[in-house]
């Protein structure tokens, strides 16, 4: 039968958010629905109530988030009520040119829940990502749901949903940083954190951190940053190269998106170095390199989408590392909120006061 639950929604482009009685329909074929216990704030939520992403509005917003599996749709066997899970907005389908060369986490065609959930006027709602989890219970495709061992924090290991993991996946899997490398991560609000402990992880030995503001490289150094840079009293790819021998790093991560800090994390490459670019950009920017020196300085230039992560692999993983105390998780929480706090929120994330505020259901 049907649930009714409070959620956040964005009615109208721009406008505040405002929390709502959701209808929750019992799953069907394929679904699955989820006790949300917490949910991260994220710049994605803020885009989709700018209009930044679509126009689908009203959206149910919120995506990165972990539960509890309350019911399943009677041909689902991947997840069984009970199970505590990070939901993921890459639920691979196994049949598109991609599953089927063996490179899931690129897949094309992922799945989401085909029932709408709906305002108590029958309005259908556009779950943010396919999830929105900004929600006392959501609905979502069954391949949304990733297991994890039921002893992590669920506010920690929720933000895997999203920025953590596409920090992490940048430098663990897009970038490749292997033993010994060097790296550079431009730009070091939570994704670029994460990127600066992926790399850490992987082995990299000189992981440099490169943002303007002071109190973001402080975090960078908590997360793992060896050596940082300040972009607005030095040059970073002068101060880049002398921290590695005059050569450059072999990995640099740009997470801001901005064409000014990609041309910037392009020339602070060794010579075959990789770029990585993890940082959104709006649809408006363009990047203008020489062609001789692309094609002279070599290496490769790599979007991370999502870390090119693969949840049903990497979130249990991750989250054993967490648990090992080997990958702090926690310390992307700057607060936990409740869900009326979601729009205040969206203002710290914009001043640049939180790496992640988290809603906390209650329970």
């Amino acid at each position: 039968m049907q649930t009714e639950v409070r959620g956040v929604v964005a009615r109208a482009k721009g406008e505040p958010v405002s929390l709502e009685t959701i209808v929750i329909p019992e799953p069907s074929l394929g679904e699955v629905v989820v006790q949300v216990q917490a949910c991260g704030v994220c710049h994605t939520d803020l885009h989709y109530r700018e209009g930044g992403i679509n126009d689908e509005f009203p959206f149910l917003l919120g995506h990165e988030a972990a539960g509890i599996v309350d019911a399943v749709g009677p041909d689902v066997t991947s997840v069984a009520q009970g199970d505590f899970v990070v939901l993921n907005w890459r639920a691979v389908c196994g049949e598109c040119r991609a599953c089927r060369r063996g490179r899931p986490w690129f897949c094309f065609a992922t799945h989401n829940a085909t029932q709408k959930m709906t305002l108590l006027d029958g309005t259908a709602l556009t779950p943010a990502l396919g999830i929105g989890a900004f929600a006392e219970k959501t609905l979502v495709a069954a391949g949304q749901c990733t297991p994890v061992d039921r002893r992590a924090r669920p506010e920690a290991v929720g933000l895997l949903g999203c920025g953590v993991m596409a920090g992490l996946g940048a430098a663990m899997f897009t970038g490749e940083v292997g033993p010994g490398d060097s790296v550079a991560v431009f730009g070091c609000g939570g994704v670029g954190c994460a990127a600066i402990a992926g790399a850490g992880l992987a082995g990299a030995t000189k992981v440099i951190a490169v943002d303007l503001d002071d109190g973001k490289l402080d975090l960078a150094r908590s997360f793992g940053a060896t050596h940082v840079v300040h972009a607005g009293t030095e040059d970073p790819v002068d101060a880049i190269r002398a921290l590695t021998n005059g050569h450059g790093a072999d990995v640099c991560i740009e997470a801001v998106g901005h064409p000014a800090v990609m041309e910037q994390a392009f020339y602070a490459r060794d010579l075959a170095g990789t770029l990585v670019q993890v940082g959104v950009p709006t649809p408006d920017m363009r990047i203008d390199l020489p062609m001789i020196d692309f094609f002279g300085r070599g290496g490769q230039l790599k979007p991370s989408w999502y870390g090119d992560c693969l949840p049903s692999r990497d979130f249990p993983m991750l989250v054993d590392l967490y648990l090992q105390g080997r990958l702090d998780l926690d310390r992307f929480v700057s607060e936990t909120i409740g869900l009326g706090d979601v729009e205040e929120a969206f203002h710290r994330m914009e001043r640049g006061e939180v790496l992640r505020s988290v809603v906390r259901m209650p329970q």
